[in-house]
């Protein structure tokens, strides 16, 4: 059965923080732009854990039966793109999202409240 993109955000977030990703965002993008509903936002502090954190998400989408559209960026472990359709996530090492803030870029999306989705 198709998840609806809240369901995915959900286990997208879970997945992260069980892998203890830093400062997980979750940014609504709706009214913002057409290519997902949800952005995810975060990142790790060393190359092992940003690989660990992507897999632990494409474990999930995998279990969930998610169409995973594509993953970029895994080789480097600098910035890794997976995109879920509706949900895309953003993992960055901590350098790379200094650098891009994609925060202020999407400065027009509303937060989505994950707190009660973490430990």
């Amino acid at each position: 059965m198709k998840q609806t993109p809240m369901e995915v955000l959900e286990y997208v977030v879970k997945a992260a923080d069980a892998k203890q990703a830093e400062d997980i965002v979750a940014l609504d993008m709706k009214n913002v732009s057409l290519l997902a509903d949800y952005f995810v936002i975060l990142h790790a502090n060393n190359d092992r854990q940003l690989n660990a954190i992507a897999q632990s998400i494409l474990d999930e989408a995998s279990k969930h039966d998610q169409d995973i559209k594509r993953v970029e960026g895994k080789d480097d472990a600098k910035w890794v793109l997976i995109d879920l359709g509706d949900v895309i996530v953003h993992l960055f090492n901590q350098e790379e999202r200094e650098f891009y803030k994609l925060e202020r870029l999407w400065s027009d999306a509303d937060y989505v409240d994950i707190e009660k989705w973490l430990d």
